[in-house]
């Protein structure tokens, strides 16, 4: 099992259910919400899972190879884009299902999220592959379908200030890394986040 492979297949069934919706009538409005309730919630825990397991390791890995500049950036703007999609998905309470305004509200959602597992499949994901060994990819796989399963009707959706979330996570955030490997400083180096 590899954390990164979980995420592709999270990616992967996203996608499915957007194409679902996309070939529900628009007249059969209770299976398009509930469908869209399904897709919303599944949304929101797997960006919390990413942010609780993936990202804070994403950071730690970026400092072992000389380049949290790159695995920072990474970070920010998953983050942003994380808050984007939660954006979205708010917005989409404002119509009827089945509405064109809805249908509109739920296209809206797919592009935030479709820009933003194309960049992270792109990016984080390959650098993550390169740089974090099998065991260590195993062991945070095994925590993130921990924390998927532990939140699988879903999660209150909070939006989060990008460079505090890169600040805590340089601080240790109140945890363990998962990778049972011992840190040596605690700091990952991010200089250019903190005030002067």
């Amino acid at each position: 099992m590899d954390i990164t492979q979980l995420i592709l297949d999270d990616h992967h069934e996203q996608r499915r259910l957007f194409a679902i919706l996309e070939q529900i009538a628009a007249a059969d409005a209770a299976t398009l919400s509930v469908v869209w309730e399904r897709l919303a919630a599944f949304l929101e825990v797997h960006a919390a899972a990413e942010e609780e397991i993936f990202y804070p390791e994403l950071l730690r890995a970026g400092q072992r190879a000389g380049r949290i500049g790159t695995s920072e950036e990474e970070t920010l703007d998953a983050i942003r884009d994380h808050n984007d999609i939660r954006d979205t998905i708010a917005a989409v309470a404002g119509h009827v299902a089945g509405s064109a305004g809805w249908f509109d509200a739920v296209a809206a959602v797919n592009v935030a999220n479709g820009d933003h597992m194309a960049e992270e499949e792109r990016e984080g994901l390959t650098d993550f592959r390169r740089e974090v060994s099998l065991q260590e990819r195993h062991n945070l796989a095994v925590a993130f379908a921990a924390f998927e399963a532990r939140h699988h009707a879903g999660v209150r959706p909070v939006d989060k200030d990008p460079e505090e979330y890169v600040l805590q996570a340089e601080q240790g955030g109140g945890r363990e890394p998962l990778s049972g490997r011992e840190e040596t400083s605690g700091s990952l180096g991010i200089g250019s986040l903190r005030e002067p």
